[in-house]
């Protein structure tokens, strides 16, 4: 294995997973080592829930994302989410549908099936997934949760293009089921602004990612039932110190799915789980830089 191993040094990639576990110099743009992220928050009054409980808290968070689709949404639910997103100062993900999930494949809903993910089939998808994209950022929406490789591929060129606005981000989902850093680079490569690998990636596993790429990785401190339902919570103060700078994503536990239609009552939980997570990381690693927020008070 020592030519393998050497080749992929060559170029610029980890020979293995990293065990020593080195510590990330690399950081957001602000300097910070990691920010919140919380997931499946699918309109605005969930939204809006969940800020009020996070400002009772006094707990900022950076970003917020939608899992349903952008095509599940009303113009005017879509419009409120970003003003409540620019009130608060944080970023808006929006995700792009319809997927393999809501089309008309039957082998997507068998064991088997379920590999493609939440990846499209056909032009016409992808066709679609353009104009989803189209519409929201028409908007003022400018992030995207991104599930499929050739999708990604395509927004990039037309962002690149001028069809689609610079300042656009696209983020990829867990869903497409990256784990290593190759896939990472090649992600990176073909226009994602930030990673989200499998859910279960071990923190050797990490580091070796960190390694490869400089764009933010998307991380779950937490699961739904639907994807494991473990909870990393004690893991993270170690997840910051070798793979920042991290999008931490906690609150899914709440769900029982991915797309769960989250209640204002389910909101409010995810905004504790919020808590409970940054408890971990002041007792373990009180060292760890959070990104800086000036979201409303």
């Amino acid at each position: 294995m020592e030519k393998t191993r050497a080749f992929l040094k060559s170029i610029g990639l980890p020979e293995g997973d990293d065990y020593s576990l080195k510590t990330s110099d690399k950081r957001f743009a602000d300097g910070g080592q990691f920010r919140f992220e919380v997931p499946g928050i699918q309109g605005p009054k969930v939204m809006q829930a969940l800020l009020e409980a996070l400002e009772g808290y006094k707990i900022p968070i950076h970003r917020v994302t939608q899992t349903k689709g952008i095509w599940t949404l009303l113009d005017e639910e879509i419009s409120e989410m970003v003003r409540l997103a620019s009130e608060y100062h944080l970023q808006l993900i929006l995700a792009i549908g319809p997927r393999a999930t809501t089309d008309t494949s039957a082998s997507v809903h068998t064991p088997e099936g379920q590999r493609m993910g939440y990846r499209l089939r056909g032009q016409e998808q992808i066709v679609r997934a353009i104009e989803d994209v189209k519409r929201a950022a028409g908007l003022g929406c400018r992030g995207f949760l991104v599930y499929d490789e050739g999708c990604l591929w395509i927004l990039n060129e037309m962002r690149k293009a001028g069809e689609l606005p610079a300042d656009c981000h696209f983020k990829v989902s867990a869903h497409t089921g990256h784990g290593n850093p190759c896939s990472a680079k090649l992600l990176e490569s073909i226009g994602a602004n930030s990673i989200n690998p499998v859910r279960d990636i071990q923190l050797q596993m990490l580091a070796a990612m960190r390694q490869a790429i400089d764009i933010p990785i998307d991380i779950h401190t937490e699961n739904p039932e639907s994807s494991g339902g473990f909870i990393r919570h004690y893991e993270v103060p170690e997840m910051i110190r070798v793979a920042a700078p991290l999008y931490l994503k906690t609150g899914g536990s709440v769900a029982k799915t991915h797309s769960w239609d989250s209640s204002v009552d389910d909101a409010k939980k995810r905004a504790k789980q919020i808590v409970l997570v940054k408890r971990v990381i002041d007792e373990y690693y009180p060292d760890a830089v959070v990104s800086a927020s000036e979201w409303k008070r």
